[in-house]
């Protein structure tokens, strides 16, 4: 409880107007990530490698190109970077808008970093990420939509990422980070260990206007699939019981 006391309070509602945010939209229309992505990365590989002893299991999984969508728990900040740091193609986040600003605003959209306008029914994020994936991309979601306050999964997922998939049929690979909810501890000396698994991808049709509750079970179903993954992986650890690894 200590450490949530803490934490930072939420601002759920970002005031600035949704046209503050077009020119990040745009860049990430219209280009790759660049340098910065690559310099970001290295620094904070090393640094999970060193202070969380980060390994991961089963990345083979994510396809080396074509579009597709990665599914994490979120417990932490580094989770972006847990996620992205054991593979070889370059990943797109979605981060809070609140992010957006002087001077880190700079990285994030160089980055490859794109903003959700936290608050209000932001239709620009989906156009961005259809264009993304039209160029073969990949893109982190976070199925409950943001941090969980609590340190452990929570028990129903955010509907966006179920409207995403099913509008672009894009597939969706869950992804269980075991360890990082007690990321902040190494201010401590406290280290965790971290581990991040990647799931099996799970296909979806695309539907040209999923309704509500159609998004919402898509949702759904992935989260089932990230919650035995996650289960499972803290049940046996790193080192526990293995999948047949792909020729």
């Amino acid at each position: 409880m200590a450490d949530l006391a803490k934490m930072r309070a939420q601002v759920y509602k970002d005031p600035r107007p949704a046209e503050h945010f077009d020119r990040f939209h745009e860049r990430s229309r219209t280009r790759e990530p660049d340098v910065i992505y690559d310099v970001v990365r290295l620094l904070t590989t090393l640094f999970c490698l060193i202070v969380f002893r980060a390994r991961c299991r089963d990345a083979y999984r994510v396809p080396t190109s074509g579009p597709v969508i990665l599914a994490p728990n979120h417990f932490s900040f580094m989770d972006h970077f847990l996620v992205g740091m054991f593979l070889r193609r370059k990943v797109r986040f979605m981060a809070k808008s609140q992010l957006f600003k002087r001077p880190m605003q700079f990285i994030y959209s160089h980055g490859g970093v794109f903003p959700v306008r936290r608050g209000h029914d932001d239709e620009e994020v989906f156009i961005t990420a259809r264009s993304i994936f039209e160029r073969g991309g990949c893109i982190v979601m976070y199925l409950e939509g943001g941090r969980s306050r609590t340190g452990e999964l929570g028990e129903r997922p955010k509907r966006g990422i179920g409207r995403l998939a099913l509008e672009t049929g894009v597939p969706v690979i869950p992804v269980a980070i075991l360890g990082s909810n007690r990321a902040r501890n190494w201010k401590r000396l406290q280290v965790p260990k971290v581990t991040v698994q990647f799931g099996e991808p799970i296909p979806f049709e695309r539907l040209e206007d999923p309704g509500h509750e159609q998004q919402q079970e898509a949702a759904e179903r992935v989260f089932a699939e990230l919650k035995t993954l996650y289960v499972e992986l803290a049940r046996h650890g790193r080192r526990g019981p293995r999948p047949e690894v792909a020729p």
